[in-house]
């Protein structure tokens, strides 16, 4: 039933794999699947951790099992298997007969918006770095539940640094898929869907830092504890909103209502990881140790903790906006999303941005506990005018006119634009003066060029998008209907009707609609446009 569903012949291979995690069950299969493999890996390398940390996982297991189990006990279904047969789960007179598959000649297909080759590799990623967030999570109970208060960091630094790079690459192709088959009008839109995968990887690298903080002066154990234990935790939460069909209204690639059961249990999922180990957490929070005496300002721990408590709270603004469908479920309000849902998270987020990339600039050349005075000016010199100098020149050859949320907006654009690029210039300078080039100790220092230029171009294309395919050049303005997918109309004069074989301007190109076909796949239209540069000037 699963492959009738989600399969069908005219698909190229690699979508046909691509249907084994487009439903729920096979989604929940993936997931169950790269628990298995790192389950393994504990195994063999964290003997000393093994029991604890495996009894998480187990537990992690029995639940997603649950999800595609497909059994009834009396009249409720536990889970939907991937297994069910077509004959059981449709009625009809055919399915008496032994030879009734021979009357289902093709399956229903993969969703046109999925038949993209970043959704082959996008989920079998997102996956193994949501199964991975679990690992810092089972280290920090076994830290709580074996007394070993500060033990666990050390071994569970490599897998939280696996599962925030895997994490943060499934995020990044999500939003080259959402760029290439979605009408988000970019690769982010702010979408609930995609808040609930970024917000766990925020909390994650707010935990990373403050690990790091650990293991160098002993500070931050407490939080480290809290951070790893609310990555996973809002891990689930994703799942709550995603699969229960909350989001249904709100989200565009959210999955649908799967029923009351397997709701529940999604519930419980949610329920069993989080109630028990907060309460843990909080009842050893007396005995976890901790550092008596405050960090200096001028050392390196002490805006590093800044910078991840600035990470944590991001998350929690991003989480609490995303939230407001599970608000208003629950307390029967009809509080509604803000008209301009993007510049309601970019009006705060740029701030976070400014905030991070100064940060990440200047943090590395403090010295842990104190750093003498005058030293940190001295470093930091060189990348500050630097910066400046290339900021002042980008204004200029490539300015921002981004003015349709005011000239504050625009400004504050702008200091995000120099602290992204003064992020990659001084950690750049700390690789080769700081640490005379050796790429060895470099590693935290390369994350911080690679999260800054991420930033820049995240600045760069978001601020200067300019709308091209304007009806006004041929004066054809037809009316546009509702969007299914983001229940949002079009604006007409943001779409530009093409008359076949008839030449159109359209920015600097010229572009002709030459033909169209049906193709090789059910419900699917190719156009055929061809264009040509002109270098027409833009208005």
């Amino acid at each position: 039933m699963y492959a009738y569903k989600h399969a069908s012949k005219e698909l190229e291979p690699k979508y046909l794999l691509a249907c084994i995690w487009e439903g729920q069950e096979g989604s929940f299969l993936l997931w169950t699947i790269w628990h298995s493999i790192l389950g393994i890996f504990i195994m063999l390398k964290s003997k000393e951790w093994e029991a604890p940390v495996m009894t998480v996982i187990s537990l992690a297991q029995f639940f997603l099992l649950m999800m595609i189990l497909g059994i009834y006990v009396f009249d409720v279904r536990i889970g939907n298997s991937l297994f069910t047969l077509t004959r059981n789960e449709i009625s009809g007179p055919i399915f008496g007969r032994s030879d009734y598959l021979s009357f289902i000649k093709d399956g229903v297909g993969l969703n046109i918006l999925l038949r993209n080759y970043w959704m082959v590799i996008h989920p079998p990623v997102l996956f193994l770095g949501f199964a991975s967030a679990i690992i810092p999570f089972a280290y920090a109970y076994a830290g709580l539940q074996t007394k070993r208060y500060g033990e666990w960091i050390k071994p569970v630094l490599p897998y939280a640094l696996f599962s925030a790079l895997v994490l943060g690459v499934g995020i990044m192709m999500g939003g080259k898929w959402a760029y290439e088959s979605l009408s988000f009008g970019g690769y982010w839109a702010w979408d609930p869907v995609e808040n609930a995968s970024l917000v766990p990887w925020l909390i994650l690298i707010a935990g990373l830092h403050t690990m790091v903080i650990y293991k160098a002066t002993g500070h931050s154990l407490r939080m480290s504890y809290l951070f790893a234990i609310l990555t996973f935790v809002f891990i689930l939460y994703s799942t709550f909103l995603t699969r229960t069909g909350i989001l249904g209204d709100t989200s565009v690639h959210a999955f649908t209502e799967a029923g009351k059961a397997i709701n529940i249990m999604i519930g419980l999922f949610v329920g069993a990881f989080t109630v028990p180990v907060l309460f843990l957490y909080f009842k050893n929070l007396r005995k976890i140790p901790a550092e008596i005496r405050e960090e200096k300002t001028n050392s390196r721990e002490f805006w590093m903790f800044i910078g991840s408590l600035v990470f944590f709270l991001s998350a929690l603004f991003i989480i609490a906006k995303t939230s407001l469908p599970v608000f208003n479920k629950i307390f029967g309000s009809k509080l509604a999303p803000p008209e301009d849902l993007e510049f309601s998270y970019n009006k705060v987020m740029v701030l976070v941005a400014i905030i991070i990339g100064l940060l990440t600039a200047i943090t590395q050349y403090l010295k842990y506990k104190s750093t003498a005075s005058g030293y940190l000016l001295k470093q930091i010199a060189l990348p500050t005018l630097l910066a400046l100098v290339i900021t002042a020149i980008l204004h200029f050859v490539y300015p921002m006119e981004y003015y349709k949320q005011g000239i504050g907006f625009l400004i504050a654009i702008e200091i995000a634009l120099f602290a992204a690029i003064y992020a990659v210039l001084a950690n750049a300078g700390y690789i080769w003066l700081g640490l005379k080039g050796n790429f060895k100790a470099a590693g935290a220092s390369f994350s911080h060029i690679g999260f800054g230029l991420m930033l820049v171009g995240i600045l760069i294309s978001s601020s200067n998008k300019q709308i091209i395919s304007d009806s006004k050049v041929n004066g054809i303005n037809l009316p546009t209907a509702t969007d299914p997918m983001t229940k949002q109309q079009d604006n007409p004069l943001e779409n530009l009707t093409l008359i076949r074989q008839v030449p159109t301007r359209m920015g600097p190109y010229e572009v002709t609609f030459l033909k169209d076909s049906l193709g090789n796949e059910k419900g699917r239209k190719f156009y055929q446009l061809l264009f040509e540069k002109k270098m027409l000037p833009i208005k």
